[in-house]
Parts: C-alpha cells; structure tokens; sequence
C-alpha cells in the first residue's frame, strides 16, 4: 500500500473533479481499487502501488479539463480509465478534444476511446470500412455523426442509411401501412440519431428531398450509388448475395460504412455475408 498525492490549483479545480456528491472519485475508487481524500489543496491517493500510480496517472492527465473550466462526468471518467488501460500512452486531452460533431442539445460527439479514434480515422481516410463489434461501441453513432459532416462540408450530396430487414416471423406484406410504415420500426435507432443531430426542420428538409435516404437493403438492387455516404447497418444479416449485391453498388464519390455484430446473427437457415467478408478479409491480411 503507498500513498500518492494530487495538486489542486484552488476549490473550482477539486469541485470540477470530484463531481456532485464526489460521484468522480466513487468512480475511481470502484474501478481502480483505491481510495482517495482531498486535504486541502491536494487530492491523496492510497493504494496498491501499480493501481495508485494509475490513479495518479488518469488525475494528472484530467488536468485540462479542470484547468479549462470543462464538466467531468462519471462517463468521462470512465471512458478515460478504459482509453488509458487500452493504450497506456494515449493522450486524453488529445482525445476528447477531437470534436466530430455538437448535437442539437449542446453534446458533443468524439471518439472515446482508442479503438473509437482508429475507427474514425479509417472512415476519414477510406472509401470502403467494416465496423465490427459488439452492441454499444458506436459504430452506427459515430458512421452517422460524420455522414452529416460531409454532407455538411459538401465532400458528398446524399447521406443513404440500409438495413437488412429480417421479418422476425412476421411478413411484412400483412403488416399496415406503405412500405415506410412497415419498415419504420426496423430504422428507429438511426432515425434516432439523426435527430439528435439535425436540427429539426433541418432533418425534415432532407428527409423531403431524399437528401438523406433510409430504405431496405433491397431497394439498393440495380441502382448505382455516386457521391453518397452510405452506411450498411446490421449487416451480420445480410446474406453472401446481398453482400455482394451492395459492395457493387457504390459508384464514383461514394464512401461505405458497413457495421454489424457477428454474435447477433438472426438470419434464418442461411449464411451471414458479413461473415464471409471477415473470414475473406482475414485471409488476405494474414
């Protein structure tokens, strides 16, 4: 057990770290096994010596936000130990300030960690990227968030959003409604997200002037697909022949972004395309 200390420049610096009711340092405590005190103007870590360094460590590079007046949260906190432990020489100031986006409420859209941050990148700097993982990472968020900023720095003219739709044991020829109305409920997450992030009369623009499209992935059959950015979202769902009925899809201008999670397959008595895409890929990076 060893006991490290923490400068605190004055009261709005230790008010900023340790959050409403201290809820910062709980976190810290709970995820690092240390526990902390603020004595006076200094923060005191206590702990075994490789967790208390850590914690040490994750306070001093937490230092701009308090220097800069900015509000850290318990996420925050959280996302800053996971970045750390993933890449202990990541740069937190680096991270977050890496703005992508600010909502329409104020909130501001960045990578969060470093596999978050490699993901951006390779979307920036590729026409064609495969997102994969589990559910919550970002995938769809973060491919949404910068749609809109090429679509609002004009580097594209059309934001188009795809989804297998895997009937679930409904056919969807007896469900109410036009097509939108039956298929409404399978897009609801991106539909969410664009509406966090377009302002409201922004968001029906486009969506008026198919602008911004959200449709089945068959409807993607025989069109050419230029100067859009297009996100193939759930694509674990999608057969071999759909797969490759989309990768021909994109024309000239265009950028992909094809997201899914290989452990929520729902496809029926059939083979996942994405998954033949991931065992194809691996083979030619080996």
């Amino acid at each position: 057990m060893i006991e490290l200390s923490v400068a605190l420049p004055n009261g709005q610096s230790t008010a900023l770290l340790a959050g409403p009711n201290e809820e910062n340092l709980r976190v810290i405590e709970e995820e690092l096994k240390v526990t902390t005190v603020i004595r006076g103007s200094e923060l005191i870590i206590k702990g075994e010596p490789e967790d208390a360094a850590f914690a040490k460590k994750l306070i001093d590079q937490l230092a701009f936000m308090w220097t800069s007046n900015k509000n850290i949260s318990p996420k925050k906190i959280r996302y800053s130990i996971y970045s750390l432990q993933e890449e202990p020489e990541a740069d937190l100031k680096k991270i977050f300030s890496e703005v992508i986006l600010t909502t329409v409420r104020g909130k501001t859209i960045f990578p969060k960690t470093i596999k978050q941050k490699e993901y951006v990148k390779a979307i920036e700097n590729s026409d064609l990227v495969f997102g994969l993982g589990p559910a919550g990472t970002g995938k769809t968020y973060l491919a949404v968030a910068l749609a809109i900023v090429a679509l609002r720095d004009k580097t594209v003219s059309k934001i188009i959003l795809t989804r297998p739709v895997v009937e679930a044991g409904e056919n969807l020829g007896f469900l109410p409604g036009d097509i939108q109305a039956k298929v409404n409920p399978y897009f609801r997450p991106l539909y969410d997200a664009l509406g966090e992030m377009l302002e409201f009369e922004k968001y029906q623009k486009y969506m008026e002037k198919n602008v911004i499209e959200v449709a089945p992935l068959a409807y993607m059959r025989g069109r050419t697909l230029n100067d859009a950015f297009i996100i193939l979202d759930e694509a674990q769902n999608t057969t071999p022949e759909q797969m490759k009925m989309f990768l021909t899809r994109l024309g000239e201008g265009s950028k992909a972004i094809i997201t899914g999670d290989l452990t929520q397959i729902d496809l029926p008595n059939k083979r996942s395309g994405l998954l033949d895409v991931e065992r194809i890929l691996k083979k030619i990076f080996q």
